[in-house]
């Protein structure tokens, strides 16, 4: 027997029927909480905040007791961890990682499974997912933290009549300074997690006129809180993901055939007619349980109260994603930091020597002469003018000794060029030398070194890739859980039957589903394709070698494959996937081009619309005339050895009767020499 669990799709979002007394109750908490949180957190924060201006803003590298302690002198700055950080970015880039999503039972070529990749990256592609995650990646390997959120919306919001939904990708910016969850999850994925506050800042006047509310009118000990939920220029509002663990009554119903289906109690009573159509069908009711689900919870809060109670959201699970760069948990505190942290001394202790040195070479090179007031006295703008004008000779006023004569006497010194203290060269080379170990050669790696093997080539980048693996695996990990958040609310939105919803194929080829499709089984049952409400699936993600793009690995291993392949047939299909991996401007229509004639030789199988599409080419396509030749020359093959056999047939039927006949004649000869004989001895018994 299997039991599904059917949707409506006309149902809405639920609302809990609450008094102003528990959302106030429900208030109170969530400031305490959420003061206790920040808490915690606050210098974790400051320092993933710190890091993130340290290496992206101008001036950042001289705040704090540095600067203040040079700020009347050069300060300088060459910033070698904004190349650092850089570097893992773009390998990142390169690499982009997205989901699989796998049935649980293992059955390989899961519709559903693709169904629900295609409708994946097609609602990443609509809502520009890219910008969410390349901002989680940058802020996560910068300062150490970064988030993004998933929502619904509807389809088009235009049309009044359209209420389908769809899920979007949303960027958190500042997550380290915006989100938090509760101090009791442990998971790196907050899977664990009961509660998140999402925070937004607004400015008075914004506030004011978005929620109709004035922060002057809060209570007083709102104001005595470690978070300043208002200050003269802004004010926060909070989005509170609360996880509340519901009962929901179901009605299990059995058909003839012991297949069961079940309803929400809720879904019949608003819709009669389901009911109706199952007991039509045959449909018994047999059971009503009460089953225990998580459902989240959304309010929007500020500092005087709820601002709105938005009800449950689709989904079982918080729908903000957070990404670490480094993370682990010391004396029971979580903690984060990026590429950038362990860096900050070595560079500030470069840009404080990069200025003295500035400092120290900003001083004249050239020796000037020292002279008294007397000896030069008339003759200054020509020693002020002689770099100019470049004097053949320089004049200057006898002086008198002691004695009262005059004497001839030449400068009294010159002045010195300051000098490099051997300290501060060695120091900086030490500097130096630190700086690349923290972040990694990177200029090793982007150096074209003539004649270096391909392999030296390979053990350099791999090198590299070591200091930004970390980096990628735990953003995989964060992609996997965004792929089990989307699945959750993508089986309480993609629910109505007949809609028809575009998808994105792995190769970026456009599909069309239609949800909750009825056809027929191959026993001849009734059942329903695309249905999300059955969507039972593991979530993966995985990351290939950072050095290069995944096409580039694939085409270097099948051009590998290729050189050691002497079959023609193998050879044209690797030559077909290595086209099919190209990238650039204008090779699209040869990918496709090469796709279908692998489909044709049946290495890939089609799309449905492929499928359609090849049928119908098939059907329009006019005859070959070489190929009309050919079988017409072996219908006339067939026919001269039909006509060959036929002639054979005869011949041995031929054979076979002059055969019968030899056999007659022999057996009338017996018989007229046994009547002989008998005659004979007949005749001589006579005498």
């Amino acid at each position: 027997m299997t039991l599904q669990e059917q949707s409506d799709p006309t149902e809405q979002t639920e609302y809990l029927d609450v008094e102003d007394s528990s959302l106030a109750e429900l208030h109170a908490n969530a400031l305490l909480e959420f003061d206790r949180i920040q808490n915690v957190y606050y210098s974790e924060r400051m320092q993933c905040l710190e890091d993130r201006r340290f290496y992206s803003i101008a001036g950042a590298q001289w705040e704090g007791a540095v600067g203040e302690q040079f700020e009347n002198k050069a300060k300088f700055e060459v910033n070698k961890v904004h190349l650092g950080v850089i570097r893992i970015i773009n390998e990142y880039l390169n690499n982009k990682i997205s989901v699989d999503f796998v049935n649980k039972l293992g059955i390989d070529n899961d519709p559903l499974a693709s169904t629900c990749d295609g409708l994946y990256r097609n609602d990443e592609q609509d809502s520009q997912a890219d910008e969410a995650y390349d901002n989680a990646f940058e802020e996560s390997v910068g300062g150490g933290m970064g988030a993004w959120r998933l929502r619904t919306k509807y389809d088009d919001e235009e049309d009044i009549e359209n209420d389908y939904q769809r899920i979007v990708f949303e960027p958190i910016y500042d997550a380290d300074s915006c989100v938090f969850f509760d101090l009791g999850c442990k998971r790196q994925d907050k899977s664990d997690a009961k509660r998140c506050y999402v925070l937004s800042s607004y400015d008075i006047e914004s506030y004011k006129e978005e929620f109709g509310d004035d922060p002057a009118t809060w209570p007083k000990d709102v104001h005595q809180l470690e978070f300043d939920w208002a200050s003269p220029e802004d004010v926060w509002v909070a989005e509170l993901y609360q996880v509340e663990e519901v009962l929901t009554e179901y009605q299990i119903f059995e058909f003839l055939d012991e297949t069961r289906v079940r309803h929400k109690t809720e879904i019949l009573e608003k819709n009669p007619s389901i009911k109706k159509k199952i007991l039509a069908q045959g449909g018994k009711l047999i059971e009503k349980r009460n089953i225990k689900k998580k459902r989240v919870h959304k309010y929007i809060l500020s500092g005087g109260g709820v601002l709105e109670d938005c009800g449950f959201i689709p989904g079982p699970n918080i729908p903000v994603i957070v990404n670490y760069g480094k993370r682990w948990f010391v004396d029971g505190i979580e903690r984060c930091m990026g590429h950038v942290r362990l860096t900050k001394d070595s560079q500030r202790l470069k840009n404080i020597q990069v200025s003295k040195l500035g400092e120290i070479s900003a001083f004249s090179s050239v020796e000037k002469p020292i002279f008294t007031k007397e000896q030069i006295a008339g003759h200054t703008l020509m020693w002020s003018e002689d770099n100019v004008k470049d004097y053949p000779y320089m004049l200057i006023n006898l002086i008198e000794n002691p004695n009262g004569d005059e004497a001839i006497a030449g400068p009294l010194g010159y002045t010195k060029s300051p000098e490099v203290p051997p300290a501060l060269a060695a120091l900086l080379q030490l500097t130096e030398q630190d700086i690349r170990e923290l972040l990694g050669n990177q200029e090793q790696g982007e150096e074209i070194v003539p004649n270096l093997s391909g392999r030296a080539v390979e053990l350099v980048h791999g090198k590299l890739d070591m200091q930004s693996f970390i980096y990628l695996a735990n953003f995989s990990k964060a992609i996997r859980r965004c792929g089990e958040v989307w699945l959750g609310m993508a089986m309480e939105t993609y629910i109505e039957t007949g809609r028809v919803m575009m998808g994105i194929g792995k190769q970026n080829e456009i599909n069309s589903y239609e949800l909750n499709r009825p056809v027929l089984s191959k026993k001849g049952e009734l059942v329903y394709e695309n249905d999300l409400t059955q969507a039972k699936m593991k979530v993966y993600a995985d990351i290939g070698p950072a050095s290069n793009s995944r096409k580039q690995a694939v085409i270097k291993n099948l051009t590998t494959l290729l050189a050691i392949t002497q079959d023609p047939e193998t050879q044209t299909v690797l030559n077909s996937m290595i086209m099919m991996n190209l990238e650039g401007e204008g090779v699209e229509e040869a990918r496709q081009f090469f796709r279908k004639k692998l489909i044709k030789m049946g290495v890939l199988n089609p799309t449905e619309q492929e499928a359609a599409a090849l049928a119908e080419e098939a059907e329009n396509t006019p005859p070959d005339p070489n190929r009309i030749y050919l079988e017409s020359a072996a219908r006339k093959e067939d026919a001269e050895a039909e006509e060959a056999k036929a002639a054979t047939v005869v011949k041995l039927a031929d054979a076979g009767k002059k055969e019968a006949e030899t056999l007659e004649t022999l057996a009338g000869i017996s018989r007229e020499e046994e009547a002989r004989a008998s005659e004979l001895k007949e005749n001589l018994n006579n005498r």
